[in-house]
């Protein structure tokens, strides 16, 4: 590895100990599928989240609910303190496509059709709410 890239590597290395997140590798469901359900709870209270995909009928929700649990266990622990409620949000989440197996299905004439297996990786940052101080600026803007 040369110079440069270590450098940057130890930096973003050094930056992600700042935030906390969770991150599930080689789910085996289409990345849009998964893209469904992480839409549905991107930018929300990490509670309500909770409630959102536990009734959801969608099977990649039991996946990112296990995951968002996690994300609030490590936000918990980097704090030493327990979350409240409408403190923590899902600040953001990425959906990458991981390796695709690729396997053959039989097909009249001696043919055969491709499937593509899909899977994807998952990461889900948690963090709290800025809360915005009252400076001279707000005060005169409320008037």
């Amino acid at each position: 590895m040369g110079a440069r890239k270590r450098i940057s590597a130890k930096a973003r290395k050094e930056a992600l100990k700042s935030v906390s997140f969770a991150k599930l590798n080689n789910v085996p469901s289409s990345p849009r599928k998964m893209r469904l359900v992480v839409d549905m709870i991107r930018g929300m209270e990490v509670f309500r989240a909770l409630g959102v995909l536990k009734y959801s009928n969608k099977e990649a929700a039991a996946k990112v609910e296990k995951l968002l649990r996690s994300a609030i266990a490590n936000w918990e622990q980097k704090n030493e303190r327990k979350a409240e409620s409408g403190e923590l949000y899902v600040t953001s989440v990425n959906v990458d496509c991981s390796t695709t197996l690729k396997r053959m299905r039989p097909a009249p004439q001696g043919r055969g059709y491709r499937i593509r297996k899909r899977s994807n990786h998952v990461t889900l940052f948690v963090d709290a709410k800025e809360v915005v101080k009252d400076t001279e600026y707000n005060k005169e803007s409320q008037n």
